[in-house]
This record gives structure tokens, C-alpha cells and sequence, in this order.
């Protein structure tokens, strides 16, 4: 295991450049704020540099290397494209990889403005992505799991922050997902960490979805869960009426995992507000609005 802490600087990712890439050396360098497992550098308009920060293992990023190259032709949302790649070296421990820059603003900091647009948008975006995924693709390691793989972690989560006068309501919603059959289609692709900071909008609608660390065989129901995470209220209904493969027990399973993806974003602006290590306190509220309409159902 390597190091958790490196201190990253625009002179050592230029410096990092100038070895391996120096065609590439001369462009503006700037860095973007936010990023836990792994730090953005802005490079030029058209690309960024993306650094393993406190990610523990490589094993994301050469993920993402491997795979985005054959997902994104066919993705109508623009999503990040490795271009470049950089080794471990003394200067800098860890990998990095320089991709295409997704612009954009987070969502997480921004809004959708044009529900129903964004709602179609998103489901588009989500049936090009869930085809079959070839037998050497990532397999599902809790993320693309069934819920009931999941019970550890949304009790973690409940017991963290669930609004007490919602507890029991709560645990209906997580119930019903942990009693649905599981998925009974062949595992199809699944990015797995769909949440407002892993899409960015533009013009009041999505605009791309980035950070593809958590990518899978698995569950659908893993990315239909943003249906109630990034849409506003009344989208979770259009989204589900463009999305058109989908079955009942898949849409339980979908808003339970929305509940638990909730509670995380709330659980992280808790940690914010404390002050903690990643805690990211504008989160909360985020969290909260999504909650509310997990818990309104399909028509949140």
C-alpha cells in the first residue's frame, strides 16, 4: 500500500509533464477544486490531468484506462477519455492519466433548470450504457451488488444521519429493495457512483457524467437510482417513462439504493460540518432534497 498523503502543485504536475508528455508541458495547468480519491488539474481547454490522491490502489484509474476508450463512442453524454498515461516515479508515487476535459459545471454546485430535458437526457444516457458487458468487464464488488449485499453499509448510513420522524418510512423503502428479486438479465454495464458531483450540467440540463471509478458488471438498478439523486422533483416520473426497460422489481431496487445514496450524501455533509477528513458540507441539503423525493416514489 502506498503513502495516502501527496502533496500535489501545479509545478510538480507540470514537472510530471515535462518527463513524460513534454508536448504537453506548455499548456495552462490550474487545478480544479473538489476530488477526494483523486485530484483534477484543468490542462489547457481540452483535457485534464487526473492524479490518484488518496485512493490506496491504482486499480480505478486502469479501470478507467482500459475501459472508457470502448464505452464512450457510444455514449450520447460526454464522458472523460484517457489519452495519456503516467507511472509511479520517484517525483510523484502514484499514477495519473490525462483525459479529456467533460465541461460543465458539477452538479453538486450547480442546478437542472430543464427537468423534463435532463430526465430524457439521463435515461438516454443510461440505456446506451446498459448493454451486456463482455466477460472480462469489472465485476460487481458491492457496488452493481443486490441490496442485500448492501445492508451493512445503509445501516451505517441510516444510523448516522436518518431524520428520526422518517426512520420508519425509510426502512419501508430499504426493505422493499432487499426483498425484490434480484436482477434476472445478464450484468450489464454499470458506472455505480452516479451522484451530483459525478455529472456536470450546462444550459440548465446534463451535460456529461465524469468519474467512472466505480464501473461494473452488475445491477441497473445501481444507475437508476439517479433518477431521484440528480433530477429534480416530477423527473424521477419522465425519467422512468423514457427509460423503457425496466421492471417493477428493478424500480424497488432502484429507490432503495436511492435512499441509501441519500443518507451517504447527507452523511457527507454531516462530516463537513464537523470538520472531518472528505466531509463536503454543502452535501447535506443535496442529500436531504434527494431523500425527500425517494421517499414521494416513482413521482418524486
Amino acid at each position: 500500500m502506498i503513502d495516502a498523503e501527496v502533496d500535489v502543485s501545479e509545478d510538480l504536475v507540470r514537472a510530471l509533464l515535462r518527463e513524460r508528455h513534454p508536448d504537453l508541458a506548455g499548456l495552462p495547468v490550474r487545478e480544479v477544486e473538489g476530488g477526494w480519491g483523486n485530484q483534477m488539474w484543468r490542462l489547457g481547454d481540452e483535457l485534464a490531468v487526473r492524479m490518484q490522491r488518496m485512493d490506496t490502489s491504482p486499480d480505478l484509474q486502469l479501470k478507467e484506462r482500459r475501459w472508457l476508450p470502448v464505452l464512450a463512442p457510444r455514449l450520447p453524454l460526454p464522458v472523460p477519455v484517457p489519452l495519456r498515461h503516467g507511472a509511479p516515479s520517484e517525483r510523484f508515487p502514484k499514477i495519473w492519466t490525462v483525459m479529456t476535459w467533460v465541461d460543465g459545471t458539477p452538479l453538486d454546485l450547480g442546478s437542472i433548470t430543464r427537468g423534463d430535458h435532463a430526465a430524457e437526457a439521463l435515461a438516454a444516457f443510461l440505456e446506451a450504457l446498459h448493454v451486456e458487458a463482455p466477460a472480462d468487464a469489472p465485476a460487481a464488488e458491492g457496488v452493481g451488488a443486490h441490496p442485500e449485499d448492501c445492508s451493512d453499509g445503509f445501516e451505517h448510513f441510516f444510523q448516522a444521519v436518518a431524520p428520526a420522524e422518517l426512520a420508519g418510512v425509510i426502512r419501508d423503502v430499504w426493505g422493499e429493495a432487499v426483498a425484490a428479486p434480484p436482477w434476472e438479465g445478464p450484468p450489464v454495464w454499470v458506472h455505480g457512483d452516479l451522484h451530483p458531483a459525478n455529472v456536470v450540467v450546462a444550459d440548465g440540463t446534463l451535460a456529461g457524467v465524469i468519474d467512472f471509478g466505480a464501473l461494473c458488471a452488475g445491477d441497473p438498478a445501481w444507475d437508476l437510482a439517479a433518477a431521484w439523486l440528480l433530477l429534480p422533483a416530477g423527473g424521477t416520473a419522465r425519467f422512468f417513462e423514457s427509460y423503457t426497460r425496466v421492471d417493477e422489481a428493478t424500480v424497488r431496487r432502484a429507490r432503495g439504493l436511492a435512499a441509501m445514496k441519500s443518507l451517504f450524501l447527507m452523511s457527507m455533509g454531516r462530516n463537513g460540518d464537523l470538520g472531518l477528513p472528505g466531509g463536503k458540507p454543502h452535501w447535506g441539503p443535496v442529500g436531504r432534497d434527494a431523500l425527500d423525493r425517494v421517499l414521494k416514489g416513482v413521482g418524486g
